[in-house]
Formats: structure tokens, sequence, C-alpha cells
């Protein structure tokens, strides 16, 4: 819609799909990510969304504003509890999906801001999801810090290249550049071989909420493509190697066993299945993966040793003992487990929205 008091209608928001009539292969790329559906995916999985235990308003200034809102009109405007907002998923009036200038922000539409690690880091940062910490941590990041005044962030699409433009990657550099045989991408669920996000780590075509539609094998070969625009085969291949196994083990060894005892207190009716987070057990066993075991999971991946071990599997284990603890003392007394009488600010809007879901 546009604004009446200027002289040329100005936009407010400009979409996906504005921006489509210059960069049709770049929207439809971004249309099919897990960024522009994330607000698909929260709906379906997140127990503050879906469970009400979080304000309305806590929602907007939180966690809608890097996941995006669905934009609604009242009276004649835009509805100032959708609006403004510029998540990577919002759900605009056009039908599309998703904000440009998440990446590349307004009025400048720099490809230079969308290739900075910075940019990606207002929203992958914090103690659940703290890529932007890890990446700092790790070579890359260190060789960045070093060295990003001698950086060419201006190079055009596809012809970014390492060695010659930037001496070590950034985000964009891997999730999302051509280098080697691979084009640039706007769609970052491409490239990924483990959904280290997700409670129990998965293959992206196995993640319930969103399959990726492709085999992961095929696309840890195109990140492995990218790797090798620096590396050598045997650093490539021995990196996966070892991301693999802090997988398993975080798997294997912290979350299933979490889960069944967890499965089991439900069973046997010591937990309360109605809402989540208003049980001390339940808020241990969440932050146990969502959490410790992302910082251990995402550490590894990209090269972060302190994420990995004192920020992830050190905690990891505290976490689990201090869950187990509290679940077997629950089992052998036969006592139900303390429910929180008053838990703040809850009573959001559990409705899915229909404008993604439909009428329920």
């Amino acid at each position: 819609m546009g604004e009446k008091q200027y002289f040329v209608p100005i936009a407010s928001p400009v979409t996906p799909k504005d921006c489509s009539r210059c960069h049709p292969d770049e929207a439809k790329q971004y249309s099919k990510s897990k960024h522009a559906n994330t607000v698909e995916i929260m709906w379906k999985i997140d127990p503050w969304l879906n469970g009400g235990m979080n304000s309305d308003n806590e929602r907007k200034t939180g966690c809608y504003y890097c996941h995006g809102t669905v934009l609604k009109m009242k009276d004649g405007k835009l509805d100032p509890d959708t609006w403004p907002n510029v998540g990577v998923g919002r759900v605009n009036l056009d039908g599309s999906l998703g904000s440009c200038t998440s990446c590349h922000t307004r009025h400048r539409f720099s490809v230079m801001e969308a290739r900075k690690p910075e940019t990606c880091g207002q929203c992958h940062l914090g103690p659940d999801h703290p890529q932007i910490e890890i990446y700092n941590e790790s070579k890359h990041g260190d060789i960045y810090q070093a060295f990003k005044h001698e950086y060419n962030f201006d190079s055009a699409p596809g012809a970014w290249t390492p060695g010659v433009d930037y001496r070590a990657p950034t985000c964009a550099s891997c999730h999302m550049s051509g280098s080697g045989k691979q084009p640039t991408t706007h769609d970052v669920t491409e490239r990924l071989s483990w959904e280290l996000q997700a409670p129990l780590t998965v293959r992206p075509q196995d993640f319930k909420p969103f399959p990726s539609g492709t085999d992961w094998k095929v696309e840890r070969d195109k990140m492995k493509d990218i790797c090798k625009q620096c590396h050598g085969t045997a650093w490539v291949e021995d990196h996966y190697t070892q991301t693999d196994k802090a997988v398993e083990e975080y798997n294997e060894v912290y979350f299933k066993p979490a889960k069944k005892m967890l499965d089991d207190l439900y069973a046997k009716g010591l937990l309360d299945k109605t809402k989540f987070f208003d049980e001390h057990v339940e808020v241990e066993y969440y932050e146990l993966w969502h959490h410790e075991g992302r910082r251990a999971r995402m550490g590894s991946a990209m090269m972060a040793p302190d994420y990995a071990w004192w920020h992830g599997f050190y905690e990891c284990k505290h976490r689990y003992n201090k869950f187990m603890e509290e679940a077997r003392h629950l089992i052998e007394t036969n006592t139900k487990a303390y429910k929180y009488p008053d838990f703040p600010n809850t009573g959001g809007d559990t409705t899915k929205p229909v404008e993604v879901f439909g009428k329920q």
C-alpha cells in the first residue's frame, strides 16, 4: 500500500514480490528457504507459541522481530500489532514471504552489507543459536577481524572469489555465495547435511516441520566444494568426520536418554502435558537441547572449541545430570512434579495464522 502524503506512491512495506521484478531468481530461491517459511516452522514446533506461554507483546518484540509477523490491516492502515517488522519469514499482504531488507537494509540494499557476518549476527546470536559468537571464535572469524579492511565486499554476485576478494569466508561465503562449481543461492537450506537446531539432530529431508526435499549427501558435497576452494580434501573430510561424531554423541548420549526419561514421566502421570514450561523438569529438558545441546553441535560444526566444549558438552553434562536427578527422584518417590502456580505473562494467542495454515 502507498502513503498518501508523498508526491509519489511509497510502498510500505516493500516485499520480495516487489524485488522479484528485477531479481526473479533470487526471489524464487528465497521463497523455498527455511528463512522464508520460518513462520510456518515456528508455529509447528514452538511450545512458547502453541502453549501460549508468553505474551503477544513478548513475541512481537522478541520472536517475531527475526522470524516475522503476519501483516494485517486495521482501519485502512497496517496494524501496529504486526508492523513495523522486517523478519525473514514475514507473511506479506501480497502473499509473498519474507523481507529482503532483513539482510539488504533500506535504502542502499547493499550486497556488501549482506555479505558481512555482522548482518547475520542480528538474529543468529545468543544462548540458543550463537552462530555469530561461534564464527568470531573460529579461525575464519579471527582472520576476518584481522583483515576485513582488505576485503572487496562489492564484487558482483557470482564473482566474489576466495583468495582474491577475501582471505577467509564469512557466513554468506559458505551458505549463499557462488564459489567453485556452486552458483550463488538465496536458499540457505541448501548445503546443509544436518539440522543442528532440532531437539534430535536429523538430516534436512527428515526434519518433519519443513523437509528439505533434497538428498543430504548432495547438499554436503555442495558445501565440501565450497570448503575446497581454500582447504585440501583431507582437511575437509576429517572436519566432517569430527562433526558427525559430535552429532552422534549428542543424539545417543544426551538427547535420547533424556527424551525417554521425559516420556516416562508423562506416562506415569508425574508430569502434566497440558502446558510446557510450567514444571521445572520440563525447563531442564528444554534447555538441554535448546541451549547447551545446540551450542555443542554448532560449535563442533563451525570450529569453535569453547562453544563445542565449555559452553557446549561441558554444560550438557551439568544440565543432563540435573534433569536426570530430578526425574529419578520423582519416579522413586512417585511424586508429581512441582508446578509453578503463577507462571508469569502467559496468555499469548495460540491460534495458528490462517494465512499460513488455512482455517483449522
